[in-house]
């Protein structure tokens, strides 16, 4: 039956990298007794990243997870203490892979703790680092080719369920927002994660002594830097007849490969005003209506891809390309050689294919999986361009 709101709006869309079956339980980070429970639980599951890319199962392409027992040797136990304690004694020069704690899946059995139970994943870097690689940490990396297992690059290739996906997409970008920040923006001194990962903090010693000089931010909560994530929008134009889509194709694409036209929203700019902006930047087009249609977690780094459908003026179709260098092309494409790239990209799905290889339709556009092939599909098939509001 439907609601109000799906009449209205029409039905929810899941958007790959998104809906995670794991219960973040973010407010039991910063509790150590928990998290040391979650972390040495026997049937808690730890997910291997390698510049990234996670360790997957041969043949059946699933996220590919170990045990304490295989990390103990690489991490032990960095929650043995509470986290002032771990703060007190931290020691920079002893190197340490990035730990994530993502959650827990409340429908399989494992720790217990204050009402909330299930099974604990946490994300394990086990990239060499770049001065004096742990060898335990070495041994696991060789651990995933001699169980069968192999790294995996996912930014063309989605071979992920939607559910492991959503997983990996958590623990990239925390593991990315660890690694890029190992230093305090207030007084360049090195910084320490916590809270399970989710957290950096500024410590008053290293290695037991003070450290020269004082933080300008220490003391308060600006001390503590968060993970981030850019808000960025990607947008299906369509023409004032309702007939043509605009679609453009970056410099670096093939030259068959068209796609949505996106960018980064800017400070103090909301996002119909982002979109607007960047769709006038990048193809001289003018739009009026915006409607934010889905939004899809995009974590190459940490992006938040805003997905909108808008509709050019009248008198604002024109196409030029000279206020932004990015784009090589951008053509308006009626919606029936839309529908047959569309038809294709489906049939392979999961891989980006940004190959010079020839396709039967007239351009290429992104697999099924992307929300820009998503966005497209709601225009050209649903008549989503303008909800009634």
């Amino acid at each position: 039956m439907a609601t109000p709101l799906t009449k209205r709006y029409g039905e929810s869309v899941t958007t790959y990298f998104s809906a995670s079956p794991l219960n973040r339980v973010s407010f039991l980070r910063e509790n150590y007794t928990f998290l040391s429970a979650a972390l040495t639980h026997p049937t808690t599951r730890f997910i291997l990243l390698d510049k990234f890319n996670p360790a997957l199962t041969t043949g059946t392409n699933e996220l590919f997870t170990v045990a304490y027992t295989d990390v103990a040797d690489a991490i032990g136990n960095p929650f043995s203490k509470s986290e002032e304690e771990t703060v007190a004694e931290w020691d920079s020069s002893k190197t340490v892979p990035v730990l994530v704690f993502l959650g827990i899946d409340e429908s399989a059995d494992g720790v217990s703790f204050n009402g909330y139970s299930g099974r604990a994943y946490f994300s394990l870097d086990v990239t060499p680092a770049d001065i004096n690689p742990s060898a335990s940490v070495t041994a696991l990396a060789e651990k995933v080719t001699t169980a069968g297992a192999y790294f995996h690059t996912i930014y063309h290739n989605y071979v992920l369920s939607f559910a492991e996906a959503a997983v990996y997409a958590m623990a990239r970008s925390y593991t990315d927002w660890n690694r890029r920040n190992p230093f305090c923006a207030g007084c360049g001194s090195k910084t320490m994660s916590v809270n399970g990962g989710a957290k950096r903090v500024c410590p008053p010693t290293d290695g037991g002594v003070e450290k020269p000089g004082s933080c300008p931010s220490r003391g308060v909560v600006t001390n503590i830097s968060f993970p981030r994530s850019d808000p960025t929008i990607i947008v299906a134009v369509v023409n004032s007849t309702g007939d043509k889509l605009l679609l453009g194709r970056n410099k670096r694409f093939p030259p068959q490969f068209y796609s949505c036209l996106a960018g980064f929203c800017e400070p103090a700019e909301s996002i119909e005003e982002a979109v607007r902006r960047e769709v006038w930047e990048e193809s001289g087009v003018k739009l009026g209506k915006v409607a934010i249609y889905a939004s899809q977690p995009w974590p190459f780094p940490a992006s938040l891809m805003i997905g909108a459908i808008a509709e050019a003026l009248p008198e604002g179709e024109k196409i030029h390309l000279e206020h932004d260098p990015e784009l090589g092309d951008a053509q308006w494409f009626e919606f029936d050689v839309i529908r047959k790239a569309l038809d294709i990209a489906e049939l392979n799905s999961a891989v980006l294919d940004l190959t010079d290889k020839p396709t039967e339709a007239q351009i290429k556009l992104p697999p099924s999986k992307a929300i820009a092939h998503n966005l497209i599909r709601a225009v050209v098939y649903d008549n989503a361009h303008l909800p009634k509001i």
